[in-house]
């Protein structure tokens, strides 16, 4: 039998119960906070996610993205789960000589969840108190970082880098602006190895270059603001499309595979 090959949630959400192995559902699968356990169950029943689970979680989590992928980021990067964890952290910074640190939200986006503080201490007494909710990201600030977006689909790179003379962060959607940017080799290595395990068949990665000329892994996720991009809106969403098709083309013909 063919497999059902789903577009939409509507669709999803009408037709969940029946799905089985080999079916596929393309797009992002709709989730409130408390849901992601329904991508589990989906890939339990061997229904193919495109883009994978995995990737569509990292979008969810700056917490999950930070748990696969830290090697990636700026070295001293943790996730903290607990008031444990924070003052393990309080040690390893000591240790380090770690002065200011930023921590991430969990779901927050366009820059709206990073905030700076003065030391991990200040983290620590936050956590105690109650005023940071577990579980969220903490790594050393970088002074004086440049930032990055790259955005890979198919065969198409874009990128640019993104300045706020005004402000730590530097999206612009906090007031920054734009200019083309030509990432190095070794940067589109880094990204490429990201998105491979992330399960990203495309990406808007944001890259943090340090003083020292090190570039580390900021942020990955399916989708972005294209303020800055040379692509139109439209333009990326019918390459998406494309991306898409071509993924289910290959699953249909025996050839392709999606990691989950």
């Amino acid at each position: 039998m063919s497999p059902r090959i789903v577009k939409d949630n509507a669709t999803l959400a009408d037709q969940y119960e029946n799905l089985s192995a080999g079916d596929i559902f393309v797009g992002r699968v709709r989730l409130r906070p408390g849901e992601e356990h329904v991508l589990l169950d989906l890939l339990a029943r061997q229904v193919t996610l495109v883009p994978s689970a995995v990737s569509q979680l990292c979008c969810r989590s700056k917490v999950f993205q930070a748990r696969i992928l830290g090697r990636y980021m700026v070295p001293g990067t943790a996730v903290v789960y607990d008031r444990h964890d924070i003052l393990a952290l309080v040690n390893d910074y000591g240790q380090r000589g770690v002065g200011k640190v930023v921590c991430k939200l969990d779901r927050a986006n366009a820059g709206q969840g990073i905030l700076l503080f003065n030391s991990v201490e200040e983290v620590y007494t936050c956590g105690v108190l109650e005023t940071l909710r577990f579980p969220f990201v903490v790594q050393p600030f970088v002074q004086n970082g440049r930032d990055v977006r790259v955005v890979l689909l198919g065969e198409r790179v874009d990128a640019y880098a993104r300045h706020n003379s005004d402000n730590f962060r530097h999206n612009l959607h906090c007031g920054g602006d734009s200019s083309p940017y030509e990432p190095a080799a070794d940067q589109m290595q880094l990204c490429r190895e990201a998105m491979s395990r992330g399960g990203f068949p495309y990406a808007h990665i944001d890259l943090l270059l340090d003083p020292d000329g090190n570039t580390w892994l900021s942020e990955i996720n399916l989708r972005g603001g294209m303020r800055g991009s040379t692509m139109s809106q439209q333009d990326y969403l019918e390459a998406v499309e494309q991306v898409h098709g071509d993924i289910v083309a290959g699953l249909l013909a025996g050839a392709g595979k999606i990691r989950g």
